[in-house]
Order: C-alpha cells, then sequence, then structure tokens
C-alpha cells in the first residue's frame, strides 16, 4: 500500500507583487502566491511558443487556429533585435516582421499573447538577438551601462508603439512581457527594463523573466518562470543521452534547472545564489521542452512519451503555468545580412542548421502535426475543464520518495488536492530507459480540510499493476454534476459537456489498467458496465472503454453521465464549439473551427470525423455517410489526393567528406561550411506543377544517407537538415513556384569517422553508413488537404 497525508490548502499571499490589470480594464487579471486569477477564477494559462519572425505571415493564421486546435490559450514569441534592427538605425516591423499584425490576429482569434522582449532573447539565434553592430560600439551589452541603454530605447519605443492600443487593459490579447532572458546577475538590469518599457508606454498584467539557474530576480517585480527538457542539444557529444534531465521525471516541488541555458552561463555567476523566494510567486513555467532542437554535434530524438510525461510531471508536481518551448516550428531567416543561427562562428558552443528550427515540435518547421500534438491535448483538455479547481491545489508528495536520480524501483506519484477534492497523478516513464511494472500497486490518501472532517480513500478498490511507460492522473472526489461526486477514479479525467442540462464527463482509460469509477451508495448506474455494490459505495467498471461506454448515473439529488474513452480514442478527442453549440469531436487529423467553418488538415490514410451531439448533416466535399459510432456520429472522408510523384536524378555520385573540425567556446564538433557543399553528392528532383494545384502543405518526404544535406531552389537555400534518423521533411507550398520551374536541388554530405557526433543508440547504424555513402534513397510527395466541411451559414441544425 502507498500512502500519502496530503496537505491543506495554505493562505495565498496577496497584495506584493506589482503586477494585475488596472481597474479600467475590461477583464481583471491578476496573480498571488498561488496562481493567476483571471476574472475571479483561478486560471492554469496552456502557452505554446511559435516564432511569427521566422514563418511566413500569409500562413500565421491557419497555424494558430491549429495552435489553438491543440489547446493552447496563450501565446508566447520572441522578438529578435537583429531581424527588427539589423542595420543601425533601420527599424522593420514589415512583412514576415509585423509584430501589430501578428497581435491583432492573436486577438481575432482570442488568443492572450506574451511578448518576450529582450533585447537579449536567445532563441538558438545569432548573438542571443543582439545586432551583430552592437559589438562595434563602446558599451556594455546586459548592464545598466548608459550608453547600452541608449541603443535599446528606440528600440522598446518603436516595439510600444507597433502594440498601442493591443494591451490587456486596452482589451487587447498582450497579458504578459518578458524582459531578457537567461539573464542570471542582473537584478538592477532587469527592473531597470521593466521601468523603461513601462516608461515607453508598454502595459501588462505580468511582466516576467526567466529563473533557472538560480537567477537573481528583482523582489517582487518580475514573476520567475522555469522550465525543464526531456533532452539537451547543449551538453557535449561524449556523454550519450542527457542524465540530468531525468529530473524533471520525478514529482519534486523543486522549481529550477540548472541545465538549461548552462553551456552559456558562467558557473561562478550561480555559485551562491538560491534564486526567487518560491513562497512569493506561483509556479509558472515558459519553457517545458515541446521537443529538443538539432545541433550538429549533437541530435537526440524526442519520443512523444518524452514530452507528455513531463508535462504531467511538472502539473503534478504544482506547476500553475504550462509553458511550453517550442510549440511550432520554424524557419532560421535567410534574408539578412549575415546567418542568423547560433553557430561557431560567432562564438557560440553550438552549429545549429543555418535554416532549420523545427525543434522536433508538436507542429513542425512546416506545421506538420505530430503525435505529441494529440498526446499534449489530452492534458489541456483537462485543464480547461478542471484548471480553475487545480490551481489552487497544493502538491503532496509520499513519505516513500526515490533516493536518486537513478531510482527505478520507486513508484513517482503525487496529489495536489483541496478538501475533498484532489488529482493523483503517476509517471512511470522517462527517456532513453524503460522503467519497470510496478505490481500490485493500490493507494491510500489521507485528505485534510474536508468540510466533513478528514477523510481516507483507498484506491483501487483491488491492487493493480502500474505498466511501464504509463502516465496519467486520476480524480477523488471529482464533482460529476447532477449532485454526484465521485469517490475516486482509475480513469483520467478528459473533458466536461453539457448535454441539455445534464453534464457529461468523459474520462480515459490507461493502457493495461481497468478504468473504474467508485461512487457513493444508491447510485442507479445505466449503461454497458459491470456493477458492484457493497455498503461503502458503488464500484462501476465499463465493458470496454470506448465510444459506446456512456453510462447515465442518478442519485438522489439529480443526474449525470460519464463516458470512458480508451486512451486511443482520447488521444483523438477535441472540443469544439460550432453550429451554435459546444460539440465533442473525434479524427485523427486536426480539426480547426474558424468562426462558423469547421476545417480538417487531412494527413492520415482514413480521415473521418465523430461528433457528439451530430448535426442533422454534415455537407462537404468527399462527406460519406452519416453512422453510429457509439454515443457519437462519424462521416468518413475522401482521403487526401495522391500526389504525383517526383522524378529524382543522381547528378553526381561522388562526395567528398568535410575533415573533422572542432570550434566554438567548447570546442565541439562543427558543421560543414558552406564551401564543404561544392563536393557534396547531388541529386535534382523534378516537381511536377499538378501536385501544388491545391492550397494545402506539400511536404518532401525524403529518405538519405549522409551526415548532413541541403536544398536549393533556384540556387536558393531553403532547407537543410543534420541526419539524425526520421525521415526529412521539406514543405513547398512557400517556394511552389519556383519549385515547379525549377525543382529542387539536394546536395548531401558523407560524415569524416573522427568527427564526435551523438545520436540516439536506436540510429548509429544509420549516422554510421554516412562514412561510406552519401546519397538520397527515396523521395516522396505528400499532400496535406485543408478540408472544409461546412459553415454555419448554410448548416441546418
Amino acid at each position: 500500500m502507498l500512502s500519502l497525508h496530503a496537505h491543506e490548502v495554505p493562505p495565498p499571499l496577496t497584495g506584493h507583487l506589482p503586477l494585475g490589470s488596472s481597474d479600467a480594464a475590461p477583464r481583471s487579471l491578476t496573480v498571488d502566491s498561488q496562481s493567476l486569477i483571471r476574472e475571479g477564477r483561478p486560471w492554469i494559462p496552456v502557452m505554446g511558443e511559435f516564432h511569427f519572425s521566422r514563418y511566413p505571415a500569409a500562413e500565421w493564421r491557419e497555424e494558430l487556429l491549429k495552435i489553438k486546435a491543440g489547446g493552447i490559450d496563450l501565446l508566447a514569441t520572441y522578438l529578435f533585435w537583429n531581424q527588427h534592427e539589423n542595420e543601425r538605425g533601420t527599424l522593420r516591423f514589415d512583412g514576415d516582421l509585423d509584430l501589430r499584425r501578428f497581435a491583432e490576429l492573436c486577438a481575432e482569434l482570442d488568443l492572450a499573447l506574451v511578448v518576450r522582449l529582450g533585447p537579449w532573447s536567445h532563441g538558438e539565434c545569432r548573438n542571443g538577438g543582439h545586432p551583430d553592430w552592437l559589438n562595434e560600439v563602446d558599451c556594455t551589452p546586459r548592464t545598466d551601462d548608459p550608453a547600452y541603454l541608449a541603443l535599446v530605447e528606440p528600440y522598446y519605443r518603436r516595439i510600444a508603439h507597433e502594440l498601442r492600443r493591443l494591451f490587456h487593459d486596452d482589451g487587447g490579447p498582450v497579458v504578459a512581457l518578458q524582459v531578457e532572458n537567461e539573464l542570471y546577475d542582473q537584478p538592477g538590469h532587469l527592473a531597470t527594463l521593466r521601468r523603461m518599457a513601462e516608461n515607453l508606454g508598454m502595459r501588462a498584467p505580468l511582466w516576467t523573466a526567466t529563473a533557472w539557474g538560480a537567477a537573481d530576480i528583482p523582489r517582487d517585480t518580475l514573476l520567475p518562470l522555469y522550465g525543464g527538457y526531456p533532452e539537451a542539444f547543449w551538453e557535449d557529444a561524449e556523454i550519450g543521452p542527457a542524465r540530468e534531465v531525468r529530473r524533471h521525471f520525478f514529482f519534486t516541488p523543486i522549481r529550477d534547472d540548472h541545465a538549461i541555458g548552462a553551456d552559456l552561463r558562467p558557473s561562478a555567476s550561480t555559485a551562491t545564489a538560491t534564486g526567487p523566494d518560491v513562497g512569493r510567486y506561483p509556479y509558472a513555467t515558459c519553457e517545458l521542452g515541446g521537443g529538443m532542437a538539432i545541433a550538429y554535434h549533437r541530435r537526440p530524438i524526442v519520443p512523444a512519451e518524452d514530452v507528455t510525461s513531463l508535462a504531467l510531471t511538472k502539473l503534478g508536481s504544482g506547476s500553475v503555468w504550462q509553458g511550453y518551448y517550442l510549440y511550432h516550428g520554424c524557419s532560421q531567416r535567410v534574408d539578412l545580412k549575415e546567418p542568423n543561427q547560433e553557430s561557431h562562428e560567432t562564438g557560440y558552443p553550438n552549429d545549429l542548421p543555418t535554416v532549420s528550427y523545427d525543434f522536433q515540435a508538436p507542429l513542425g518547421e512546416y506545421g506538420q502535426v505530430r503525435p505529441v500534438f494529440h498526446g499534449l491535448r489530452l492534458l489541456h483538455l483537462f485543464l480547461r475543464s478542471h484548471g480553475a479547481e487545480l490551481a489552487r491545489m497544493p502538491l503532496s508528495l509520499p513519505d516513500a520518495q526515490p533516493d536518486s536520480l537513478d531510482d527505478r524501483t520507486t513508484l513517482r506519484w503525487a496529489v495536489r488536492s483541496a478538501g475533498r477534492q484532489g488529482f493523483l497523478f503517476v509517471n512511470n516513464h522517462q527517456p532513453h530507459e524503460t522503467l519497470p511494472d510496478h505490481k500490485a500497486v493500490q493507494f491510500r490518501v489521507h485528505l485534510e480540510g474536508d468540510l466533513d472532517g478528514d477523510r481516507t480513500v483507498t484506491l483501487p478498490a483491488r491492487p493493480v499493476t502500474v505498466p511501464s511507460g504509463a502516465h496519467f492522473i486520476w480524480p477523488i472526489g471529482l464533482d460529476l454534476g447532477g449532485g454526484l461526486r465521485l469517490n475516486w477514479a482509475t480513469a483520467q479525467p478528459v473533458t466536461r459537456l453539457d448535454l441539455d442540462g445534464t453534464m457529461l464527463t468523459v474520462l480515459a482509460a490507461a493502457d493495461g489498467i481497468p478504468a473504474t469509477l467508485s461512487l457513493p451508495a444508491g447510485v442507479d448506474v445505466a449503461g454497458p458496465a459491470r456493477v458492484v455494490r457493497g455498503a461503502d459505495g458503488t464500484l462501476v467498471t465499463p465493458i470496454e472503454p470506448g465510444t459506446g461506454a456512456l453510462l447515465t448515473l442518478t442519485g438522489p439529488s439529480g443526474t449525470a453521465q460519464a463516458l470512458v474513452l480508451s486512451h486511443e480514442a482520447a488521444l483523438h478527442l477535441n472540443k469544439i464549439h460550432i453550429f451554435g453549440r459546444d460539440r465533442l469531436a473525434l479524427s485523427d487529423d486536426v480539426i480547426v473551427v474558424d468562426g462558423g467553418e469547421l476545417r480538417l488538415h487531412i494527413a492520415s490514410p482514413a480521415p473521418s470525423i465523430a461528433l457528439l451531439p451530430a448535426p442533422a448533416q454534415l455537407p462537404g466535399d468527399g462527406v460519406g455517410q452519416a453512422t453510429a459510432d457509439g454515443v457519437f456520429t462519424r462521416w468518413s472522408l475522401t482521403p487526401a489526393p495522391r500526389l504525383p510523384q517526383p522524378a529524382l536524378e543522381c547528378l553526381r555520385e561522388h562526395a567528398v567528406a568535410p575533415p573533422a573540425r572542432i570550434g566554438g567556446s567548447h570546442q565541439r564538433a562543427s558543421a560543414p561550411r558552406d564551401a564543404d557543399f561544392d563536393k557534396a553528392a547531388v541529386f535534382h528532383i523534378d516537381i511536377p506543377a499538378s501536385a501544388l494545384d491545391g492550397d494545402g502543405e506539400v511536404l518532401l518526404r525524403l529518405r538519405y544517407t549522409g551526415d548532413a544535406a541541403r536544398a536549393y531552389c533556384d540556387g536558393r537555400l531553403i532547407a537543410d537538415h543534420f541526419w539524425y534518423g526520421p525521415e526529412w521533411e521539406i514543405g513547398l507550398r512557400r517556394s511552389a513556384d519556383a519549385a515547379v520551374r525549377h525543382g529542387i536541388e539536394i546536395r548531401v554530405l558523407p560524415l569524416d569517422p573522427a568527427s564526435v557526433i551523438y545520436v540516439d543508440a536506436s540510429v548509429r547504424e544509420g549516422l554510421d553508413a554516412a562514412h561510406t555513402r552519401a546519397a538520397v534513397e527515396a523521395a516522396e510527395l505528400v499532400a496535406v488537404d485543408r478540408r472544409p466541411l461546412s459553415a454555419e451559414s448554410r448548416h441546418r441544425l
């Protein structure tokens, strides 16, 4: 029996933070030591990072809709000074740099916005975003040196101008501003930057700073934000899998992470620092790894489960602000005077690709939808429905705690609770190392502060096995509506839906663990389930979790419903507002709601959509007949068209591997230089014109053997890649005309065996093959069809 004594909810510390909206704001937003409070209710924001200046402006709107479909309600974006003022004195906020247009789109789509101002931003950008011309000025950057501040002032002034009337107190989307990034020992400078920005007209309820590495943040001036990644491209290649990231897969009250940015941080700067007093601030994050970048010397693979289990563990550890970096991949700018990526050339420890900044994110460099998008959405649906309750629940840990980062035998679990209600978190996953099954698991949770006195909950009724890789949330005392409350359940709460006055609660079973609901005695149960009644209550186990596992629960005070989906089905669940009401939707593809239009981005081989409640009809091209799918109604859809395939031709087979080189501040393997690609193997790919007739993305998917590769179109570098296992995908839509006229040229280099490169052990053989071969093995065109289904204006309910 695993036991835990839950803590009472302490009163929050209030009134000490100079944060929060003004009395005149259309919607209130405040913060205390425990959480954010929006319009009088606790709010756990789900924040995703997307860099507008690294993505074509013509595609912003659709990508923002996809981000929102993933459950993001707060968007973060960097400003890179060297992009907006590449030449001293010439400030640009046009085209893909149009901050105001981007913020207005966020407002239109009801996405709140965090602007990460810099002036130093990092983001794997050249000089951290500082312009090259700054090196020629006699000043000390990132300090209160008047000469430096005099250069920052006109840049901040222009930002304030671009965002005029778009701040939260004006009814706009900008709710937070971050000053600087990863600055550890200049608290006075951080305070100066906030003061300067405010004096120039920037107003936001929330002002933030990154706090990892025991950063010295000015007390009660900026909200400290934390992070944690499942892997680390910034580590040395020789260390193998990054060991220190394991700490993010344990439940702990410790917020800090000394690994992030450690390659850029002077060790002496934080040798005696303790970081912010966490008792004064809510636990907020801005950089939970949505994936991981690829550097030349270190190329990790980040599976979806690494991200979803990390996100769940941080939430179970007390996070009340879930921020992902990156949530949407992008591309480095190639239209500036100098390359814009982090590289050895500018003294960085790491060489990054010249163009690609995909980050293995939930949405990729060209908007590709990854499995982690669906996995995170499951957690985000939970937060949308239950975040207000969770936000005020403190962390409680069991007495039996893991004794080190190498502990594989102690089950990792925690509880967040308040009074009679709580959530039990379990994580049995960590990267690179398979954790064992845990057998005969049963939890005993003692709750304090309940209105009816203390009570102890034991769940489940019989011990179960927690399989390797499982990570989930189980509810205790969950309100089902209709005067009914769960004692507990061995299924994860997902979302709730009002079905004509009856509340429907959707739960997701965990693979390998029977889904059981414990209800008070005297509740009648109708539906496909086994029901065992006892003196202490009623145990309900759906016969088979899925779209048909709808239970109607009737108690003395009213009626509620519960739908228990399988884990696989729950991964494809959406809650949308369309055709005049909230509905549940199931689809393997991304569902976008754009005003009154329902639209799918179809990439699956057998697309379909299921709705609950179902509309009377679902008109649209390629929509089949409606069929029953449990309590849902499902429509099959025609797949994305099979595109004409490209012709692949080898122009030069022989390639010369560049000699192994090292460079940068840490003397790590350096990426091939431009001139090295003159000796690469060369392949030409003809793109059929009809392949780009539609308006959705067209991906050129390449399988190649080699170390590094580049793609050119009409002599212009459009994409590059360091081989790390997965197939290389290049979106052609933004280069469509030139791709049809000129085709795509691929240059591939082999690898000098003397180079020290880390790749995941599962694909090491593939990189070793690059010692003797550089070739494109296969090229395929894949359509991502953008399918509108129906608009409210022509829809009959």
